[in-house]
């Protein structure tokens, strides 16, 4: 029987200090990427969302970010970056397509969709952002330390979020993370960015923590 073929598949990507990069990610894999501060993780992810120039090829299935409009690759491929951008001065005017999972999921009530993103927390705005991107039906989830303004309880809300998406919709994850035990929480797979070059690591599971 043969194999199915990956969700993305990376082909010698290269950005600057970053590569030669390749790498396949199959449909249900959430991929951490971890690395020193300034390794290149954020490029690589926004080389990915094809939101930077870079050489390499990548593919969705069959089908080839360069032979895709920019943005229906970006609504595929999506990146939720560290810092999100907000063009409208209210909250629901960001969720046209509606709301992909009930609020209180992600610890929040529907009094904030009334808030202008002035009043916003940065973890709100953090939480708000990864609901707009999921509203979008993306294949892939680009996610660039996605918790890195929650606390413990708002952390695991989102990785419960984020793995439930990834089942349901048969979609994969590329994670950025430097939380060790959010990786083993939530990877099947882990990798270190080393000299412009990811490097697979050794899964130390903690199936207590599942």
């Amino acid at each position: 029987m043969s194999k199915t073929p990956p969700l993305l598949q990376i082909k010698n990507l290269r950005r600057l200090m970053l590569g030669p990069v390749s790498l396949d990610v199959d449909v249900g894999d959430c991929v951490c990427i971890t690395g020193s501060s300034g390794t290149g993780k954020s490029q690589l992810l926004r080389a990915l969302a094809d939101l930077d120039p870079h050489d390499g090829q990548v593919w969705l299935g069959s089908r080839a970010c360069s032979a895709m409009p920019p943005d229906e690759w970006r609504a595929a491929v999506g990146l939720l970056p560290p810092e999100s951008g907000w063009w409208l001065p209210g909250v629901l005017e960001h969720f046209h397509n509606g709301m992909p999972v009930p609020l209180d999921r992600v610890g929040l009530t529907t009094a904030i969709l009334d808030k202008p993103v002035t009043q916003l927390s940065s973890g709100e705005r953090q939480r708000l952002a990864l609901l707009r991107l999921l509203a979008n039906r993306p294949r892939v989830l680009l996610l660039d330390e996605p918790t890195a303004n929650l606390d413990p309880e708002n952390t695991r809300r989102i990785e419960a979020v984020v793995t439930a998406y990834r089942r349901e919709h048969d979609a994969a994850v590329i994670w950025i993370s430097h939380d060790s035990e959010q990786v083993k929480r939530i990877a099947n797979r882990h990798l270190e960015l080393i000299d412009g070059e990811l490097q697979e690591q050794e899964m130390e599971w903690a199936p207590w923590l599942h």
